[in-house]
Parts: structure tokens; C-alpha cells; sequence
């Protein structure tokens, strides 16, 4: 590797707002916030909308669509097309 091109490697602390947790791995992401850890360190925080521990994929919680809002947006847009009833 080149020296001196590659940005600084470093721990950083990610915390989910929705998932009320936190997560201390290594990264080149940058922050002006920061939050002392469990052991004892100061490190950079960065927020996140979303992680695993808030994803409905990893949690099984499903989110619901408002399907029939669309269908009506749709038949009030194309409903009265020469093409659209067939």
C-alpha cells in the first residue's frame, strides 16, 4: 500500500436511535461527537437510522404498507384512461 493515501482506521462507536444500542467496531467514518465507552475510552459516535438490531428483517417485525392509498392514486390517475378499462 502506498503511505500517506489511505484514510485513519480507527474505533468508532455506531449507535442505532430506534434500537436504543450501540456498537464499538473499527472504521474510516468520521465524527465531531463523542461518547465515553464502557471501557472508559472516548471514542467518535456515529448515528444510524437502522442496524440489525432494529432492521425487520433481523427482527421479524414487519412493517405495513398502505397498498390501498396506492391502488386509489392509481384508478384516480389512470381510471378514466381510453386504455385503461378493458
Amino acid at each position: 500500500m502506498k503511505p500517506g493515501i489511505h484514510p485513519t482506521y480507527r474505533p468508532v462507536v455506531f449507535r442505532d436511535k430506534v434500537g436504543d444500542t450501540a456498537f464499538l467496531t473499527r472504521s474510516t467514518a468520521t465524527s465531531d461527537k463523542t461518547v465515553e465507552w464502557e471501557d472508559g475510552n472516548t471514542y467518535p459516535v456515529i448515528d444510524v437510522e437502522i442496524s440489525s438490531a432494529s432492521h425487520p428483517f433481523y427482527t421479524g417485525n414487519a412493517r405495513v404498507m398502505d397498498t390501498a392509498g396506492r391502488v386509489e392514486r392509481f384508478r384516480q390517475r389512470y381510471g378514466n384512461h381510453p386504455t385503461g378499462n378493458r
